[in-house]
């Protein structure tokens, strides 16, 4: 919470509490806890807008105020002032603490994200591009001119920019950030306000700062997000990635991310729906598998160009091209997987939790990282045979790292933001997740990409139950 909305809470804990304290008190008290609220949600509203989560601080503060005021305001000679009997005073006052407690606790529950600063020796820097392939029509739409077009966020090591603002989390402007955090809630059925901190957040990010005038040429990964996340879904990952000299490119799929927001400002809202028919979607995974592998393979096209410096851009002849990896989260892991195999511009994979949804798989002939949940009862008992036998067919070495304490959502963003319920983002603690999935892909990363001494296993060991798969092929 900020410090106008801890000084709020307080204010109204003074009005509830006054009631109970002698004359002399309370009259110091009410008017001090009164102030309170009112300097609070003030500055609070000018600063950066009233929280949801504050509403039952204030509508209790407005309920109270009143009792607390009453006994203060001048009488008539004689008359005794009325008040509440004590046992109606009692549980009234105790409700009306849990109420004001309900807005810390929801405030802690769903937070404005707080995003860990990056280790790296460079500063981050972040810009988001949009890029339409000529040659392909948009799969999604009747439209025989639509091509597909995709929005890509550059999250790359920059000049140092001392007080400069940081970029918005989930959009370049207030209402994107806003609109893309609507759209996931309602992508996951909830009301569009449990998501309003992340639609405030600022990451660690200067948009548009210069590119880092040292390192040389940086080494790329792409980056495709889960059924229905956006670009940005694991941007504590990218940070930390790009301070340690890597570029990083996620993109939003058009029709498949929640929601979309074009140059010229038109949102392009998801189609995909799962029907709850394990057969049929696991059939439409297959496909916008493909289309998402195709959008990798498309960008990894354009930033070659960049890095050849064919095309004009701030990281024009500062992309080693020859260093590429393709990455994912859940859907977006088995699209990197197919992208890798498909192209031969990606020299490495990483799959953070996805499954393969392949059912031929074929070698892959490049390393690959997968990280995979804590397994359990109410995991799919098939995911880790498919994921198994993708890696078994490798040709490289390959590493599987299953990470105690995850869920899911674990190797995204969502710890920052979302109750820390087991269930929906495990049990470490908030900023691990993020942490932890970052260094075990620049523990691979700096090993198959920047080829430095040592086994990416014994750092990856450390971090979970460990299994090397050390590419024995189709056997």
């Amino acid at each position: 919470m900020t410090v106008p909305e801890l000084l709020a809470v307080l204010g109204a804990v003074a009005l509830v509490l006054a009631r109970w304290l002698p004359p002399a008190a309370r009259r110091v008290v009410a008017v001090a806890g009164g102030g309170a609220v009112l300097v609070g949600g003030t500055v609070a509203a000018l600063t950066g807008g009233l929280r949801w989560q504050l509403a039952p601080v204030f509508a209790t503060a407005v309920l109270v105020a009143p009792f607390a005021v009453a006994p203060l305001l001048p009488r008539r000679p004689g008359r005794t002032p009325r008040r509440a009997r004590r046992w109606l005073a009692v549980p009234a006052s105790a409700v009306c603490l849990l109420l004001v407690a309900a807005g810390p606790a929801a405030a802690w529950a769903f937070p404005v994200p707080e995003f860990p600063r990056p280790t790296g020796p460079y500063a981050v820097g972040t810009r988001v591009v949009e890029w339409t392939d000529g040659q392909r029509p948009e799969p999604a739409t009747d439209d025989p001119d639509d091509r597909r077009t995709v929005v890509v966020q550059l999250c790359r090591p920059a000049e140092p920019a001392a007080g400069a603002a940081r970029a918005r989390y989930l959009g370049r402007t207030a209402q994107e950030s806003r609109t893309v955090a609507d759209a996931l809630a309602g992508y996951a059925g909830l009301p569009g306000l449990l998501l309003d901190g992340p639609a405030r957040a600022r990451t660690r990010a200067v948009p548009d700062a210069a590119v880092a005038a040292r390192g040389g040429r940086f080494p790329v990964v792409l980056f495709s997000p889960g059924l229905g996340g956006v670009r940005g879904q694991n941007t504590a990952w990218a940070e930390e990635l790009a301070s340690h000299g890597y570029v990083v490119a996620g993109l939003d799929h058009p029709y498949d991310s929640a929601a979309v927001v074009l140059a010229g400002g038109r949102t392009v809202r998801t189609r995909v729906t799962a029907t709850g028919d394990r057969a049929e979607d696991e059939r439409r995974a297959v496909g916008w598998k493909e289309v998402r592998a195709a959008d990798l393979g498309f960008v990894l096209g354009r930033l070659q160009r960049i890095g050849r410096g064919q095309d004009a851009d701030p990281l024009a002849g500062r992309l080693d091209t020859e260093r590429v990896a393709a990455a994912g989260h859940s859907l977006g892991g088995a699209a990197a997987l197919l992208a890798a195999r498909r192209d031969a511009g990606f020299a490495a994979a990483i799959d953070l939790d996805g499954a393969p949804h392949d059912p031929d798989p074929q070698p892959l002939h490049r390393p690959v990282l997968a990280l995979t949940q804590e397994i359990g009862p109410q995991t799919d008992p098939d995911y880790l045979p498919a994921l198994q036998k993708v890696l078994d067919r490798d040709t490289a070495v390959s590493y599987r790292l299953t990470v105690p304490g995850t869920a899911h959502l674990t190797f995204t963003d969502a710890p920052l933001y979302l109750p820390p319920a087991p269930s929906l983002v495990g049990t470490l603690d908030r900023t691990d997740g993020p942490r932890l999935t970052a260094a075990a892909c620049l523990a691979f990363l700096d090993a198959v990409l920047r080829d430095r001494p040592g086994d990416p296993a014994a750092a990856l060991a450390p971090l979970g139950e460990l299994t090397v798969h050390h590419g024995q092929g189709p056997g």
